[in-house]
């Protein structure tokens, strides 16, 4: 295998200082630099943009690509250092502080003939359909079946194809997260302030998300508070799942029925909106498929049945989409909602969706 140079340093706009005291540089340092320029050690200048997060965060989000093994490597062993001194993986940076990072040089991972990974993630980040932008928040319409990031044998999800349709982006992180198949509004952050800000707002609970579901069964046309308990735990195939359990955490999501009707061959399904109270994993799927009213779709607490037969008539997806969220504005603190339109597929399966059928 080849060596590779691990480095998105230039592409996020931080700026680098490049760095040769004796024993360093080109002639004095193995193998392939961090940096610009081969084998060169290089200083990162702590921003506003990265004032306040973990060491190890900030190398991870820099060097993309890098196995964080080998990051918390450089760490312990005091090639990265911080103002000339070492440090361990939760310092907490601060602004104006300088990151020396060593000459990373890695194996590069063979790739499958014909592929080309960066413009295979470009194009489709091209392709993500944006529903509003300003100066410090990005939100998209995530279509069903995209990851939110990579991992876990998904090679690349929304926020690495959006990175890699604007590389010249200094600072584009994920505000919240979607499981996979559920579409709707995603948001990233352009400013680390402006993500705080976010983020200090979930938790508070004073944004507004609500969610659109097809489910089996006809929901009544009022509204109902599910407060059933969750707790997490894996499969025995090491698979992340949620159950209702009386030790749980406390879980509360508001739904109210839309609309129902009977579809020939299948039975009935009705449209709900959710609202979620609380964020806890797969709280929705949950909550819905322990009232009898499983989401349509849903692989891993739908009816199985149900899903096959729905599969067969073309319709292929989890019937959960991210509406809308509400949230106050990071910078002017007036109230805004972002709204993701109802796709095509939920119209499909339930005509007229969002209209009574009675």
């Amino acid at each position: 295998m080849r060596p590779r140079e691990y480095s998105n340093l230039k592409t996020l706009g931080i700026q680098v200082q490049p760095q040769s005291p004796a024993g360093e540089g080109p002639s004095g340092s193995p193998g392939q630099g961090a940096g610009r320029g081969s084998g060169a050690v290089v200083l990162v200048s702590i921003d506003e943009n990265s004032a306040g997060q973990r060491l190890d965060n900030f190398l991870i989000r820099t060097c993309k690509g890098v196995p964080r093994s080998h990051l918390y490597q450089l760490i312990r062993s005091g090639q990265l250092r911080i103002d000339g001194r070492r440090v361990k993986a939760d310092h907490r940076l601060e602004l104006g502080e300088q990151v020396r990072i060593p000459p990373i040089r890695v194996a590069q991972a063979e790739v499958p003939r014909g592929a080309v990974p960066s413009q295979l993630a470009a194009a489709a980040g091209g392709r993500l359909p944006i529903i509003y932008e300003d100066e410090g928040i990005v939100a998209i319409d995530k279509p069903a079946g995209l990851a939110v990031h990579g991992g876990s044998g998904v090679a690349s999800g929304a926020i690495e194809q959006l990175r890699a349709a604007r590389p010249a982006e200094r600072y584009l992180e994920l505000v919240h997260r979607l499981d996979r198949e559920t579409s709707g509004v995603l948001l990233f952050a352009r400013k680390r302030p402006w993500l705080l800000d976010l983020h200090r707002q979930l938790r508070e609970r004073s944004t507004d998300k609500r969610y659109l579901a097809i489910v089996s069964g006809r929901f009544p046309k009022r509204t109902k508070t599910m407060t059933a308990p969750l707790q997490r735990y894996l499969t025995g195939e090491g698979e992340r799942r949620v159950a209702v359990a009386p030790e749980g955490q406390e879980a509360r999501t508001r739904v109210t029925g839309l609309a129902s009707v009977v579809l020939p061959g299948l039975g009935e399904f009705s449209l709900v909106e959710a609202e979620l109270l609380t964020g806890r994993t797969h709280q929705i799927r949950v909550h819905l498929a322990d009232a009898g009213f499983p989401i349509a779709g849903d692989d891993k607490y739908g009816n199985f049945e149900t899903n096959r037969l729905l599969a067969r008539q073309g319709h292929r997806r989890m019937f959960l989409h991210a509406a809308r969220i509400s949230f106050r504005h990071p910078q002017s603190g007036q109230k805004m909602t972002i709204e993701a339109p109802l796709p095509a597929t939920f119209a499909a399966l339930v005509p007229g969706a969002g209209a009574s059928n009675d």
